[in-house]
Parts: structure tokens; sequence; C-alpha cells
């Protein structure tokens, strides 16, 4: 091999090999994660085993597959098994672990027993970030996004699921009796073997419908009408595409705008944002410590009181409100039409003429005042304004709280921009990561810890960009101190 950079001898014999620290540059990341782990305190963190047994076989302390897992989620390795082979073959591992290399069911077995320890430590590292005065600007981005779950479409029931196969079977059924009609006229001779397989095939599907039957009655007695047999926990949702869905979770992250650091999350297995909004913020307020925060959401947050509830507590929101008039939508004055007159407690319609208050009804837990006035049939305008005896507009008891998000939405037109550039592409970074697959453990509380693993990866590869790896070291050192 002339003129090419040559390799050593395959059995050149070292009589000093290298130091294994000699491998790693001072600048690699996993000494951040070697730095991280050794200064926490696990046992009261909540992690089994930090404090080890006087008798039977020695364990690996908690701090060895810890920093396994945060590696192997840093460097997109998240399955038990592959962090097995990568602990006995990949330098940094070795140089992490002490040359330790457990087996896959000791390594899934971590994850599985310790998720209050696991979530504890995503936590230690967003208040290390504050201490950090990371979150400076206290505005946050909230979302939502669908992750999938390790059961498949198949192994979801709801009602909507049942009647579709239901049609489909009795198209199959009928396909066959036409089928036998058919042979009965035209194949005489060879009538009675396909006759038997047919008449089979009719058997077993009516015994489908059956059992579909008995199902359908069985999702009634269930809390939101479908099951799921691979992950129960898990649930039916749709999707951003129309007429697609996945069967999953809802992760929900509140994200730091400066730094782009993802402040609070949960996982949930709700398929909509509606009451997810206070939540969130006044986790995101506490993990930041500060007392007044700003929160920028979608239209998908938008109720009514989610952010009273906000207000409440002097949480400033930004959350559009969804644009589903039907009035408008056919042509008609609808809502946003009619001025409210706060000093008379009366709305201005567009005719001019003034709709007082009559009564006042309960929906869905809230209190709604209705308005109307009695010369509607005389009013040019009615067509463009009802199709009833009269235009009724409803006001709820705190609808001073809607104007209110309006009127703070009119003063900052880049809000939703603000918004968007903030939080989604953590979750793009994130699904990235995970590949084109689904979570690998099942049930909510397993789920959770998994994604606290991706989340803690996310904000510790955030920092080690924004401060630097040697900064980032002396921060948790001195954070320990």
């Amino acid at each position: 091999m002339k003129r090419f950079i040559e390799g050593e001898d395959r059995q050149q014999v070292a009589l000093l090999p290298e130091c294994l620290d000699d491998y790693i540059g001072e600048d690699n990341p996993v000494r951040v994660v070697d730095v991280f782990v050794e200064e926490l305190d696990l046992q009261a963190l909540g992690f089994k085993g930090a404090d080890p047994a006087a008798t039977g076989r020695p364990a690996y302390h908690p701090a060895v597959l810890l920093k396994l897992y945060i590696y192997g989620y840093l460097n997109r390795i998240q399955s038990s098994r592959r962090l097995e082979r990568e602990a006995q073959r990949n330098v940094e591992l070795m140089w992490l672990t002490g040359r330790l290399a457990p087996d896959f069911k000791t390594i899934a077995d971590f994850r599985h027993d310790n998720g209050a320890g696991i979530r504890n430590v995503c936590k230690r590292f967003v208040g290390m970030c504050r201490e950090l005065k990371l979150f400076t600007q206290a505005i946050v981005a909230i979302d939502g996004s669908k992750f999938k779950a390790v059961n498949s479409r198949d192994r979801n029931v709801t009602p909507a699921k049942i009647d579709a196969r239901q049609r489909q079977i009795e198209q199959s059924i009928q396909r066959y009796l036409d089928a036998l009609e058919t042979a009965d006229r035209t194949q005489p001779a060879q009538v009675e073997a396909k006759s038997e397989r047919l008449q089979d095939k009719i058997k077993r599907l009516r015994e489908q419908m059956r059992q579909l039957e008995e199902t359908k009655e069985q999702l009634k007695h269930e809390p939101d009408g479908q099951r799921s047999t691979t992950d129960p926990d898990s649930r039916s949702m749709n999707s951003q595409a129309k007429g697609s869905g996945l069967v999953g979770y809802n992760v929900q992250a509140a994200v730091d705008a400066k730094h782009h650091l993802i402040i609070a999350h949960e996982v949930t297995n709700t398929g909509n944002d509606r009451a997810q909004l206070s939540k969130m913020a006044q986790a995101a307020r506490e993990a930041m410590g500060k007392s007044r925060v700003r929160v920028f959401a979608d239209r998908g947050y938008f109720n009514g009181t989610e952010l009273k509830a906000c207000e409440d507590v002097g949480i400033t929101t930004f959350v559009p409100k969804p644009m589903t008039s039907g009035a408008k939508a056919q042509g008609r004055f609808d809502k946003s039409d009619f001025i409210y007159i706060a000093k008379d407690d009366e709305y201005q319609c567009p005719a001019g003429q003034r709709l007082r208050w009559h009564q006042t009804t309960t929906e869905r837990e809230m209190n709604l005042r209705a308005y109307w006035t009695s010369v509607c049939p005389q009013c040019p305008l009615k067509a463009q304004c009802t199709t009833g005896k009269e235009r009724r507009v409803k006001r709820w008891e705190h609808e001073a709280v809607l104007e209110r998000v309006q009127q703070r939405l009119d003063r900052k037109p880049d809000a939703m921009t603000l918004r968007r550039s903030t939080v989604e592409h953590v979750f793009g970074t994130l699904k990235h990561w995970m590949g084109s697959t689904h979570f690998l453990t099942k049930k909510l509380a397993h789920v959770s810890t998994e994604m606290s693993l991706h989340v803690l990866a996310y904000n510790l590869k955030r920092v080690m960009n924004i401060l630097g790896i040697a900064r980032t070291m002396r921060a948790m050192q001195l954070a320990r101190a």
C-alpha cells in the first residue's frame, strides 16, 4: 500500500497501552455527563439502590446506569439492547462507566424501576438552568404534539372503527352469498366443495360480527369509549393532517423563548389541548422561579376557564380565538360584529339597535347572560343577522378576560410568529432524534420517564451549545457546592 496513510498492524502488541482517558478530549460532551451525574444526590432524588444492602450480590450503582442512559439519549441510542452492545465496544462509554457493561435486562429494569428519580433529574437540570439565569425574559411558548405509542392502530378499538369493520363484513358476507348463488347456477359439478368453503367463510365472518357487538357493548363502560390492547394507556388521536391519526400520547411542553430550553413538560393521553394551558403555564412559572410570566399558545388552547385561571395567578396569556363561527361561514354577522357597552351592560348590533339582558343560563358549568331585542322582526338587516325570530347574543360572566386576551394580541401582531419559532422546532428536533418510531415503553408512567430522558438530553445539549463544555462543567460543580 504505497502513498496511503497506513494503520497499525492488528497483531501488534502494545507494551505500554495508552490511558483510556487519553482517548476522551477535554471538549467531549461525555465529560459533561460524568460531571453532571457525579454532582447529583441520587438517593435524595428517589433512585433505588443508591444505598446498597449489606448482604447479597453487589449491584451496579445507579449513577453508572444513569450515565449510560443520558449518553444513550444524547446519541440517539434509546434501546437497552443497543446500549448493552455500545457499552462493550464504545470507547466513550467505557470511559464513562469504568469499563462496566451491564446486560440489557439490567439496563431496561433501571429505567422501569426509577421513573420518579429520572423525572426528578430532569427537573433538577431545569433548576440548574434557573440558577445560571438562563430564564431572564420570563417568556414561554406552550404547545402539544402527538407521539406514537408502541400500540398499533389495529390494536386500538373505538366505536367508529367497529362500525367501519361491521360494514366491511356485511359487504363481504353479501359478496360470498352472491358467489354461492352464481356457483349453484353455473358450476353444478364443483358446487359442493366451493359451497362448503364459502359457507365456512360466512360462518367466520358472522362470528366476527358477534364479537364486535360484544366489544361495542364493553366500550360503553370505558371512560373515553376506546380500548388499546398493547399499551392500555395509549389513545387514538387525530393528527394535524386531515383524515389521519395515530395511537399514542399528547406531549405538552413549555419552552423558554430566549434559549429554547424545555422548562416543563407532561405526557397526557388526552387528544386535545383545551384543558392544558393553566397547568403547563403554572408549572413553567414555578420552574423559572418568576412571579409573572408571559405565555404564548395556539388556538387549540383557547378555553375561557383556563385563561381565567392563568389571569387569576398573574400569568399573562396570548392565545388567539378559534375561527369557528357558523354564522360567519354562512355570510351572516357573528358575535364580533356586536359591540358591548360595558357601562350599560348592553350590546349594540350592526343596525345600531341595543340588545338588553333578559336571562342567565348555565352551559358546561359556565354562567351565560343572554341579550336580545324585540325589534329584530322589523330590522332591514335581519336576513344578514339571524334565521330565527330574533338574534340572541350570549356573554360569559367573565367575558372581560377573553376581551383582554384579544386586546393584548391586537397590540402584539407577531405573537404567533414568536410562539411558532420558539416551540415547534423543539418537537421537530425530538422527533428527529427518535426517528420514525414510537415510544419504547408502555403505560403512561413509563412513557413519561422515557420522555423525561429525551427532554434531559435535549436541554443538556442546548446548554452545552450555549455555554460551552468547560463552562457547563464548572457551573455544575458550583451548583453542587
